[in-house]
């Protein structure tokens, strides 16, 4: 990515938050924004400036941070959500990912991970710390077992599932899983990232997704990829 990346920073430690920032302001490929000590704070700065990530911590006073998603996503259609927290709770996991969430990175990664899933977020791909990718898979799975327990529904298999989608969409299902981003999938492809974006909304509504790391940990977990 060329363009500089414009970030806002949401965390309620100071010394953590201006920490962070003094990190990020070494990198060239990075522009911080502003900074925010809770939601409120970060909503009134989006009304007058446009980041391309946010990186919010989950436990702020008021509103969490997983449940502030919405409506950060709704002031700033384009805005890339970054989760930097120490939670490693299975819940806040799955909910920051079914709110909009565009990674979930622990704190105790080291700068240059941190560095790497802020530009992949920025190119539209998403990133889960590899500790808990576990967790996100039992995430994932816990609820459509759950579901068909209770329900007595049949559990369709994967390809099943994947028959749902026109044969463009299965190529770039496929692609998705394999972390490529919307520019490289649109250029292999040879067809418009615009195009792109509009399959993988069908993608995501026809097998009930809601990001892209579900696609691709779906993908792992049945061998698609």
């Amino acid at each position: 990515m060329s363009e500089v990346i414009h970030l806002l920073v949401v965390d309620d430690h100071p010394l953590f938050r201006r920490g962070l920032i003094s990190l990020l302001s070494q990198d060239e490929r990075f522009s911080v924004l502003g900074e925010a000590g809770d939601i409120g704070e970060a909503l009134r700065i989006l009304e007058n400036a446009t980041p391309d990530v946010m990186l919010l911590d989950n436990h702020l006073p008021g509103v969490k941070g997983v449940d502030a998603i919405p409506s950060l996503k709704k002031s700033h259609e384009s805005l890339r959500i970054l989760m930097l927290t120490v939670s490693e709770d299975e819940d806040d996991l799955a909910k920051a990912l079914q709110n909009g969430a565009d990674g979930y990175l622990l704190k105790t990664s080291e700068s240059d991970q941190l560095c790497d899933a802020i530009v992949k977020v920025a190119e539209g791909q998403s990133v889960v710390s590899p500790d808990m990718m576990t967790k996100l898979v039992s995430a994932l799975r816990q609820p459509l077992v759950q579901d068909a327990k209770d329900n007595c529904l049949p559990v369709a298999s994967p390809l099943q599932i994947i028959e749902q989608l026109s044969p463009r969409e299965r190529e770039i299902f496929l692609l998705i899983a394999q972390s490529l981003s919307n520019k490289k999938i649109a250029r292999d492809l040879a067809i418009a990232e615009t195009t792109v974006k509009i399959h993988i909304q069908h993608i995501f509504k026809k097998l009930e997704l809601t990001s892209r790391v579900q696609i691709a940990v779906f993908a792992a977990t049945h061998g698609l990829v």
